[in-house]
């Protein structure tokens, strides 16, 4: 299927050998150097975002917190941009296909139990309601028509940011870990969109 510039490609090349499909795992075989730099882009920016206010903001935290904050903005700014791209929108859809599998990825996103357990003294029922809607909007997802599941996901995350915001202090210094986390479970990743590949002379990639 053909757009002007661009085309629709769901053709995956495998994964590379080494560290080189170390990175095609992470990022989606055959992404070009613009994902790339976007994405990566993206999460530095975020984690040097943190580094640089934490301490304007009066947060006196230790070092290791501060790195953990550090890291978690760096993975969840970074994954809400990875997983929007083309490339990661042909890897995740075909590799994590069924709804079984989809709903495993879903549970790997434990970030709040780690917020709970190192920013909100030990705050375990938030830890499990942000989780447990993750699950909840991914199954809701995969029942929603193909058609409709772009507008489900925008509505369920603004519910959960909205939800969160009500119902949960914010963590001192870490009023941006809502947003970023439901955009990237309930929106960057559930999403099974068209994965444009570009047709301009030149347009680089990683691998295929």
């Amino acid at each position: 299927m053909k757009r002007t510039g661009v085309r629709i490609d769901w053709s995956c090349p495998p994964p590379r050998k080494g560290l080189a499909g170390a990175l095609d795992r992470f990022v989606g075989p055959g992404a070009t150097r613009a994902e790339i730099l976007l994405q990566f882009g993206v999460a530095f920016a975020a984690g040097v975002a943190v580094l640089a206010l934490a301490p304007l903001a009066g947060l006196d935290w230790p070092w290791w917190r501060l790195a953990v904050a550090a890291l978690l903005a760096f993975d969840l700014a970074g994954g809400v941009a990875t997983n929007s791209t083309s490339s990661a929108k042909r890897w995740v859809h075909t590799k994590f296909a069924s709804p079984a599998k989809r709903l495993a990825l879903a549970a790997t996103h434990v970030h709040p139990f780690l917020v709970a357990w190192l920013f909100r003294s030990g705050d375990w029922p938030y830890g499990a309601a942000c989780c447990l809607f993750v699950l909840a909007a991914e199954a809701l997802i995969l029942a929603t028509p193909l058609y409709l599941q772009r507008p489900v996901a925008f509505v369920l995350a603004a519910v959960a940011i909205a939800g969160e915001r009500m119902l949960f202090e914010p963590a001192a210094g870490l009023s941006w870990f809502a947003p970023l986390f439901f955009l990237k479970t309930v929106v960057s990743i559930p999403l099974r969109e068209e994965p444009y590949r570009p047709d301009e002379p030149g347009a680089g990639t990683s691998a295929g």
